[in-house]
């Protein structure tokens, strides 16, 4: 996410085509400056040059900007479960679905604040916003997972089978995000950590 943004007149509003982008750059910049705590939704809509109102047609609560291109990625995951070939079995199409979710990753595309945690303040904001992205993958794997091994959607085996491979998955982007400079892509940390899981369930399902 750029952090540079190009002069304009004072007040002047930003075309509404790129509010969204405009807002979330405006956000980086600020949460930089004087932290994420430090920081509210005026300050933001101010420094983008849109309206508090905008600002809420784009985002539901200031933390989802700590999220944005995790969950542009997350939208786009029930294609991907959708998209797995019909004969596979279960948990070879649950580690295709999640390494490809890890494509959508490299070394420069991570949200700003998980690698600027310290600087910006965020850590308990990004424990408390994560929870919910967590528990909502989960849903959708456990979903997947019964469907494709022809059991209820309340059975125990998908559900436990989710949590552990979405536990994996998320202790891999800790791990990658962790690294700094040093990081490399992310799709390999996230199949040496999700492959053993799915290998365990695999029998079962």
């Amino acid at each position: 996410m750029a952090l540079a943004h190009s002069a304009r007149p004072a007040g002047a509003g930003r075309p509404r085509s790129s509010s969204r982008g405009m807002i979330a750059e405006a956000a980086a910049e600020l949460f930089l400056e004087q932290t994420y705590t430090g920081t509210t939704v005026d300050d933001i809509a101010r420094r983008a040059g849109v309206s508090r109102a905008t600002f809420f047609n784009y985002f539901g609560a200031k933390s989802d900007l700590l999220w944005l291109e995790v969950d542009e990625a997350l939208a786009a995951f029930d294609d991907t479960l959708a998209a797995a070939a019909a004969d596979a079995a279960p948990m070879d199409a649950v580690l295709d679905a999640l390494t490809r979710l890890a494509d959508a990753f490299g070394p420069d595309r991570l949200p700003l604040a998980v690698t600027q945690v310290e600087l910006m303040g965020t850590d308990a904001e990004l424990q408390a916003s994560a929870l919910p992205r967590f528990l909502a993958l989960v849903r959708r794997l456990e979903a997947f997972i019964a469907r494709r091994a022809g059991l209820p959607s309340e059975a125990l085996l998908p559900r436990a089978a989710a949590t552990a491979v979405v536990g994996a998955a998320v202790s891999a982007a800790a791990a990658w995000a962790r690294a700094g400079v040093r990081r490399g892509p992310l799709t390999p940390l996230v199949r040496a950590a999700v492959a053993p899981v799915c290998a365990g369930y695999a029998p079962f399902l």
